[in-house]
């Protein structure tokens, strides 16, 4: 595998970051602000890279090597030797359940020999859970599903994921990598902290919640936020919910959106009603220790390093780190070392398997990567 990175800012335009491909299969772009839109990277990857597949999305943070970027476009560049890959997309309309709408793509995808399939959803007119459940009733047992939910910041608007010169919202694109000599291993984290009692979902419908403990959520939630609620839906990043789902698996939630005249909460993945909910606060030295557990989870398994690491941490997690944001990207390249390339981008979900299982679930909070190395 030969792996090449550029970066592309408004003040000093494109720039080759490491590396050198001559001809790539495929890049793998990920890009944030106003003045980094879908049209420059389409043109550059024209003029650049125009045999080679694009796939990307907009995102809340970009990750390049050890350096997190916001307001630009970072762009990985993989030529595969001994392994192939194929890419599915659909457009989807706000009313299609994301259910099938993750059994449509990964019935196209072929099977045999798929190692990876990696996900970018686009990230605020989709059910995370659905769509991962959708995409696990298609794929076989041993194929390793991941991914991530694109962002926007601040702003919650509009995510965009990018296939090729289609750049639009509503979208949904899988990448399938294929053969026998690629390794492909994940590793995901938290390192929250609950607080308060934990409360009864007592209404709620798929992603969207309602009651707990029989009280207007969302008011009860403003309650705990004090002078943060007038800045929501984007501080409730600093106060995710930990869901304890009926048979004891535990999963974080971060709020996508309110209505106030209804009283609701939309979450990226499902809020089950007959659940438990606390709510949870940031520890820095924990969220940064639980980026090292997620690398050093992929070296246990392998005990060799990955040619390329692929991070999808949470915006929420950017947000509280702030200053020391790249502490996280730091430890999980001292985890890993000089010859890993890594890349990624801040998102409003991820998708990966909890830690010593195998299944996909959607995580909000959390620091995943999935590697690849050929061999």
């Amino acid at each position: 595998m030969k792996i090449c990175q550029y970066i592309y800012r408004a003040d000093s335009g494109w720039l080759k970051h490491s590396g050198d491909v001559q001809n790539p299969d495929i890049l793998l772009a990920f890009g944030s602000g106003e003045d980094c839109s879908g049209e420059i990277l389409v043109a550059w990857w024209k003029q650049s890279f125009p045999k080679a597949q694009l796939l990307g999305c907009s995102s809340s943070g970009e990750i390049i090597a050890t350096e997190v970027h916001t307001n630009s476009i970072v762009v990985t560049a993989i030529q595969f030797e001994k392994s192939t890959f194929k890419l599915q997309s659909l457009d989807f309309e706000e009313s299609e359940d994301s259910l099938e709408i993750g059994i449509k793509l990964a019935r196209n995808l072929p099977k045999d020999k798929l190692k990876l399939c990696l996900v970018l959803s686009d990230g605020l007119h989709i059910n995370g859970t659905r769509l991962v459940e959708g995409l696990k009733q298609k794929l076989p047992k041993d194929t390793l599903l991941t991914g991530g939910m694109a962002g926007d910041g601040k702003r919650f608007k509009e995510t965009l994921v990018c296939v090729n010169e289609k750049f639009s919202s509503k979208k949904v694109a899988i990448l399938g990598i294929y053969g026998d000599h690629i390794d492909t291993q994940y590793g995901s984290m938290g390192g929250w902290d609950s607080f308060g009692p934990s409360r009864l979902i007592t209404k709620s419908t798929n992603n969207i919640l309602f009651t707990l403990d029989e009280q207007n959520a969302l008011e009860l939630y403003k309650r705990y936020l004090g002078d943060h609620a007038k800045d929501l839906p984007y501080s409730a990043l600093r106060f995710p919910l930990l869901i304890t789902l009926p048979h004891g698996q535990k999963v974080v939630r971060t709020i996508l959106a309110i209505d106030e005249s209804i009283g609701s909460m939309t979450f990226a993945g499902d809020i089950p009603q007959g659940s438990y909910a606390e709510l949870m606060y940031a520890n820095y030295d924990r969220l940064i220790d639980g980026a090292a557990d997620a690398a050093n989870d992929v070296m246990n398994k392998n005990n060799r390093a990955p040619e390329l690491a692929l991070l999808i941490s949470c915006v929420g997690r950017k947000l509280v780190l702030d200053q020391r944001i790249e502490e996280e990207i730091e430890v999980i390249h001292d985890s890993f070392g000089q010859d890993t390339v890594l890349s990624g981008f801040y998102s409003y979900g991820e998708i990966c398997p909890f830690d010593g299982q195998h299944e996909a679930v959607l995580h909000n909070q959390t620091m995943t990567i999935t590697t690849l190395r050929e061999f």
